[in-house]
């Protein structure tokens, strides 16, 4: 069983339930707020996950912003705001916890994520006794060479990807996949907090553990975007469910 730890990578194992998403949410108002408008999770839910420069632009469009901010003046600014809030983010609840013991256990794991290469290490350098248990070399970030431009989250070379840098023959391409390429790619089990991410993993072919915010969750609430089960926190997740290790403790 390959697992792959992620949610938008570094997002969804770094936040406290909701530290991440409410420093996303500030900075945007903070420059949201300069033309009348604060984000909504109805505008939010369609921008997380997607790269960034589409994701600026929905945001933007949603607010018929695109003609007074230009898309690479939005990201500059939140590039510029971003990187010293994220220091103070803990990680998620039961994210130590997971990946410890996935690593205790020799589980393959990678980490796929939709942020380029700097602004993970922005997000992660604080916590290395977290994202040191992932081998350097099963990192792939949306800059990643093995990642053609216009080709993020919703789209599954992130994922293709990482299976590969852990010597899985799972093809490179979502259509022309050979059966037994196909047989591998189901082997995978996917962490993911947004839409797209895990819009993501099921066009992989593989297993999607969906752990939405609540509030995303609640907007389509019989939605599972075709994820295999989904938790409210990672502390709800059951490896022996999966064919893997149970936890030594219970929580």
């Amino acid at each position: 069983m390959l697992i792959y730890l992620l949610l938008d990578g570094e997002r969804r194992i770094k936040r406290d339930r909701s530290d991440t998403e409410r420093i996303y949410t500030e900075v945007t108002n903070e420059i949201l707020g300069e033309f009348g408008c604060s984000l909504g999770w109805d505008v939010k839910a369609q921008a997380m996950g997607a790269p960034a420069r589409l994701s600026s632009e929905s945001i933007l469009r949603a607010y018929d912003l695109l003609d007074k901010l230009s898309v690479d003046e939005f990201i500059r600014r939140k590039q510029t705001m971003i990187p010293q809030k994220f220091k103070e983010v803990a990680p998620m609840r039961g994210a130590v916890r997971l990946v410890q013991h996935l690593h205790k256990h020799g589980v393959p794991i990678a980490l796929a994520t939709g942020s380029g290469y700097q602004a993970f290490l922005d997000k992660t350098t604080h916590l290395p006794h977290l994202f040191e248990l992932f081998p350097v070399d099963a990192i792939v970030t949306a800059d990643s060479p093995e990642v053609k431009p216009g080709r993020g989250k919703p789209c599954p070379d992130v994922f293709l990807a990482a299976a590969r840098k852990l010597g899985r023959d799972v093809g490179a391409e979502e259509e022309s996949a050979s059966d037994e390429q196909r047989i591998e790619r189901s082997k995978a089990l996917v962490f993911e907090d947004a839409v797209f991410g895990a819009q993501a993993g099921v066009r992989a072919g593989m297993n999607v553990v969906w752990v939405p915010d609540v509030e995303l969750r609640a907007l389509d609430p019989e939605n599972t975007h075709g994820a295999k089960v989904i938790h409210e926190h990672l502390e709800d997740f059951k490896p022996e469910q999966w064919g893997l290790p149970p936890f030594d403790d219970e929580v």
